[in-house]
Formats: structure tokens, sequence, C-alpha cells
């Protein structure tokens, strides 16, 4: 988006910069604090929203500013951003409600948590940009429905390998190609680690041990990955996606997938282990024109059916205040979807769950997350991923076996499980009436 750089000097110079509150101040939200504050002329953090407000303060601090005002209520929030200081609470629900601020960059990567927030967001009329695909790839579908009837954008990111994706997708679209596969490229994949494997990894990087290992055992990336599908209107090949493990270039990969088979589902999203070039993201795409495939051959993207298009990095939150400009200066999406999922991610135990037992959350000790084919998730009545933290076994299940709503009870109250009930009713298959 190069034309972003110039909107935002625009600003810049006319002393209007976008105002961005953030609802997270974890270790991705504090290189997102840093690069606002530092790296991105004509945009403003004005605030940010923490249960501890400590980790808030270091956010600021660590991006050099100590111009820093606790705030309370809504009043003391408007008053704070009026005055240009930077303010810091406990309470994200005033970030929703107050005036003065242009968009709000929700990075929690909590389901039942930022449900709250993206719904009290919405019924204020600010735009929201979410670095958090486990509440995405859940209830994304209902949640755009409000945004849309709310006349706000909601979407996901820059940055992340989702948005990545999508941009490529976007990118090989526009030139005539048709995608047929979003991939992800990854260094690692095991189903099976936990925190504790995890922990010396998460130390050194000053990460959470639990957000380390959503990644290493594969929930994150398939939240990631379905969220790219429903995005763009892709499924899966199977359960759990091929996942190939591959060692060479991703150029090398065209002549591993069925042509047909991708056209016949529409496209599909996947990933690789091992592949170069790793952390990035790239794109499949074919051409109906034996003219274009000719020129395709000449520009060395080789002979078809399938050509290669890569990004070789995902630059997290460097690319999130990006977002930002696109959604506020250009109303434009990164990421939403574009109606009824497509792809779901479903609770498989990690290890051999007993009755009674009480379910931790993504990147614990005991399930791991899968994509599946939204139609065999509402045929088979699967558990999504998402909701599946605090459910309480009915029965024992087994490791790898795939949870049931059948095998759970969901805790009370929840809005979460409230608005997955709506999207399953609201994107419901419409029954064919009888004719006399």
């Amino acid at each position: 988006m190069i034309i972003l750089d110039t909107a935002l000097a625009a600003r810049a110079e006319a002393g209007n910069p976008v105002k961005v509150a953030m609802i997270g101040a974890g270790f991705m939200g504090r290189g997102i604090a840093n690069q606002i504050l530092n790296s991105v002329p004509g945009m403003e953090l004005v605030a940010i929203a923490n249960r501890s407000l400590e980790a808030a303060q270091r956010a600021y601090n660590e991006a050099g500013s100590d111009n820093v005002q606790i705030v309370n209520t809504v009043e003391e929030l408007e008053a704070a951003i009026a005055q240009g200081k930077h303010a810091i609470t406990e309470d994200a629900m005033l970030l929703c409600r107050a005036q003065g601020i242009d968009a709000l960059v929700e990075v929690t990567g909590a389901v039942e948590f930022g449900a709250h927030v993206i719904m009290e967001a919405i019924a204020h009329r600010k735009h929201v940009i979410m670095m958090n695909a486990e509440l995405d790839g859940t209830i994304g579908p209902i949640l755009k429905v409000y945004a849309d009837k709310a006349g706000v954008i909601l979407t996901a990111c820059d940055g992340d390998q989702p948005g990545v994706q999508m941009n490529l997708y976007r990118f090989v679209k526009s030139i005539g190609l048709t995608p047929l596969l979003c991939g992800n490229i990854k260094g690692l994949q095991d189903p099976y680690r936990n925190p504790t494997t995890q922990e010396a990894f998460a130390k050194r990087w000053g990460q959470k041990a639990h957000m380390v290992t959503s990644f290493a055992d594969g929930s994150k990336i398939s939240f990631e990955q379905a969220i790219v599908a429903n995005g763009t209107g892709m499924k899966v090949a199977k359960r759990g996606m091929l996942g190939y493990d591959f060692s060479g270039h991703v150029d090398e990969m065209t002549n591993m997938y069925d042509v047909d088979q991708l056209k016949e589902l529409g496209g599909i999203v996947d990933y690789v282990v091992g592949a170069k070039p790793g952390p990035g993201v790239f794109v499949f795409g074919t051409h109906d024109d034996p003219k274009q495939c000719h020129y395709l051959n000449l520009y060395k993207l080789g002979e078809g059916p399938l050509y290669s298009f890569y990004t070789p990095y995902h630059l997290c939150h460097f690319e999130v205040p990006l977002s930002v400009a696109r959604v506020v200066l250009f109303q434009d999406y990164v990421l939403s979807p574009v109606g009824a999922p497509l792809v779901d991610v479903v609770t498989t135990a990690k290890i051999d769950l007993k009755a009674g037992e009480t379910l931790d959350g993504i990147g614990y000790y005991m399930t791991y997350g899968q994509c599946e084919n939204s139609d065999i998730v509402q045929q088979q009545n699967l558990l999504p991923m998402g909701l599946a933290e605090g459910c309480r076994l009915k029965r024992d299940v087994p490791k790898d076996q795939v949870l049931t709503y059948d095998d759970v009870e969901l805790p009370e109250g929840r809005l979460c499980d409230k608005l997955r009930a709506e999207q399953n009713a609201y994107f419901a298959p419409a029954k064919t009436l009888a004719t006399v």
C-alpha cells in the first residue's frame, strides 16, 4: 500500500493525525506502541487499555513516552486525548465509548473478552483492527454482520500472516490469475507441544509460553488459515490441512497439488513445514489464457498450470499501523469474512481426557486446534476450539479425537457462545419448502 505513506504525511502536515487506541499491551502490543510512536508520522496512539496498568505504562515508556495519565472515566479519557496526553486504563470499554478515537486495535488473543470489546466498539461506531485470529476464526462472520449494520469496518491486520496472504491473494487476482491456494510456511508443527516444552523458547524472546505453544501445536496456524479461507471463499482439502513437509523452495511445490481438486473446492488454504522462504507465505494461481501463460513462462514462473507467488517474511507489529491507515483513510479491509464461515477450527484432544475435567485454553496442555470445513463441523456438531476453554467434560475423550458439543458442558452466560449460536442460525442453509 504505497499510497499510505503519502496520505499519512498529509495528515501529519495538516496537524490532524489519525488517532488510534489499543487494547492489550503484551509482547505484540508493546511492539505496536513503539512502532506508532516512533515510526509513523501522521498517526498517534492516544490510549492503551490493559488489565494491568503496569503493562500499559511499560508500553508507552519503552516507546519513549513519559507523558502518561491514568484515566478511569470516559470524560477523563477524552480530556487526556484533547490535551495530547497518553492515556492508560484498566477498562477497555472506555476506549470503545470515547470520542476522539478513529479506530481501535485489539491485540488480546482472548475470545470471550474480545467478543465483549468488539461488540461494544461496534455499538459506538468504532472501526476495529484485530490481531486476534482466535476470535475471528470462531465468530468473525457474525461480528462482521454487526459491523456492517453499524457502518464500521472490522478487519484483521497487515503483518500477521493472514493479512500478508490476503495482500498477495489480491495482487495475484489483480493481474488476472485465479488464486487456488493460500499457504503459510512453518518451521515446526507438533500437536503435542505444551507450555512446559516451549518455556525456554518463550523466555528467550520475552513471550508467554502458552502463546508460543499455540504456534508450535498448530492451533494458531489453524485459526490463521481459517480466517484466510473465510476471507477468500476457500476450503481445506482435509481435516487439519495437507501440511506437507518440504525442505525446498515453495516454487518447487506447484506440482504437488491436484489442480482439478483445487478448482473443485474453490481453492484451498494450507501450510508447509520447512520450506523456503520461511517464515513467509505463498499463493498459487492459475491462468486460462495460453498467451498469458507464455508470458508467465518467459518471466520465469514456469509452465504452469500453477504459478507460485510468495512474500518471504511477515513483519507483524511493523505493519499494523498500515492497517489502521487503510481502514481510516481509505475504508479498505485487510481481511474480513466474505459471508458464511467456510472453515472452522475444531477442538482435538492433545492427551487422553477424563470425564469431569475442565478444559484449559488455547496453547496449553489438553487440546489443540485443527481446520475443518464448516459444513462438516455443523453436520458432526464439532466443538469450536475458540469455545473450548472452561468447558467441563461429560465423558472420556481419547488422545487425537475431535470433541463434539455432546462431549462437554459449556460454561454459563458466555457472550461468545451466544454469538456462535447466532452465527449458526444466521448462516444456516435455507430450508426448501415442499411444494404441493
